[in-house]
């Protein structure tokens, strides 16, 4: 199973390099087939330049600059429009996210054909690491609401490391979300839809350069709009969405 990795580039220039050398370097380890897609959203700075010079060294990189609409969401949409693998996975620019927990996602969809792995932070196994003590406690009340609104066990919706079959991104589409309400966009609709799904426990490690494109101000009242919209589909749209052939859910798996 070919695993495509999608990743939104915002002025990125100074960890990018280590971000794709070192996810690229894993999965050669494991001897997992991919490509790496990363949307260089019009960058400001030299992302694009280090673009251009670490497609000379990893055969693996195909990259995009989206012209616009720009923004987070935006840029993962464009990376999902064009990625090439029989799954996909969303992973961040800034090496928050570990090369290694994506090995253990893509195994875990391989062991039990789950049409979606999610990480979680907050798992027995899953860990933070320099985590801003507000945003923290931003996140859990963010989650926590998640859970009892759309009445599921998953505690970390928010987070955008998850892993997706292809044909569970076709299923959930159109997506709406412009911005980084599309984290609890894609699994709420793949949830809501019929499309069974894994947890595994991850970590998280804030960034070392640059600056956090998640504008907390600005996103309340977008992720609230994403939040009602898959509420009202969960029971309004009488299953005209489902997964086509749906089997039993399966249990998630931790």
């Amino acid at each position: 199973m070919k695993l495509s990795v999608v990743i939104p580039a915002y002025n990125e220039e100074e960890s990018i390099t280590h971000t794709l050398t070192s996810l690229h370097q894993t999965l050669n380890k494991y001897n997992i087939p991919h490509e790496i897609c990363v949307t260089n959203d019009n960058s400001k700075d030299g992302t694009l330049r280090v673009l251009d010079e670490l497609s000379l060294q990893i055969p693996t990189l195909v990259y995009y600059t989206n012209p616009g609409p720009n923004g987070f969401g935006y840029a993962v949409r464009y990376g999902l429009e064009r990625f090439k693998g029989d799954c996909v996975a969303v992973f961040m620019a800034d090496m928050s996210d570990d090369p290694e927990d994506l090995v253990k996602y893509y195994y875990k969809m391989l062991d039990g054909d789950y049409d979606c792995v999610f990480g979680s932070r907050w798992e027995k196994g899953g860990k933070v690491v320099d985590y801003p003590a507000l945003k923290k406690v931003i996140n859990r009340v963010a989650n926590f609401i998640v859970k009892m609104v759309m009445g599921i066990k998953y505690n970390d919706t928010t987070n955008a490391f998850k892993l997706y079959k292809r044909e569970t991104i076709e299923g959930i589409k159109p997506f709406l979300a412009p911005h980084f309400n599309l984290t609890i966009e894609l699994p709420l609709k793949a949830m809501v839809r019929g499309y069974n799904y894994a947890v595994v426990p991850n970590s998280w490690t804030n960034r070392k350069y640059g600056e956090s494109k998640l504008k907390i101000k600005e996103m309340g009242s977008r992720y609230f709009f994403i939040l009602m919209y898959c509420l009202i589909e969960k029971y309004f749209s009488q299953g005209d969405f489902m997964k086509k052939n749906a089997a039993p859910k399966k249990e998630v798996s931790r």
